[in-house]
């Protein structure tokens, strides 16, 4: 069985390659389901019209998959609601100096 805390340990293993931090921590991820071995991940960018959202979702899939017992990884780009730098853990914002 897929836990949630397997799909979220992956996923901070998905680095924007501008900044280097993980997509987690940026508070890109917004939402993740399981059920019978399919997850389904719901994920934002900065902008929707950022030229590496193809990047993001192939390296999203690609690490997911690696987990024992996934069969399908869905990811749906969402723009609602808008990311913003407050969704960013304390630590990154700290990092990036924003606090």
């Amino acid at each position: 069985m897929v836990s949630k805390e397997e799909v979220i340990s992956a996923l901070k293993e998905c680095y924007d390659p501008e900044l280097g931090i993980n997509i987690v921590d940026l508070g890109f991820i917004y939402d993740v389901k399981i059920e019978n071995g399919k997850v389904k991940i719901k994920m934002t960018l900065t902008t929707p019209g950022c030229p590496m959202h193809a990047f993001f979702v192939h390296t999203v899939k690609e690490k997911v998959e690696k987990i024992k017992g996934v069969e399908e990884v869905d990811v749906e780009l969402v723009w609602d609601p808008p990311w913003t730098p407050e969704r960013m853990s304390k630590e990154v914002r700290k990092k990036l100096m924003l606090e």
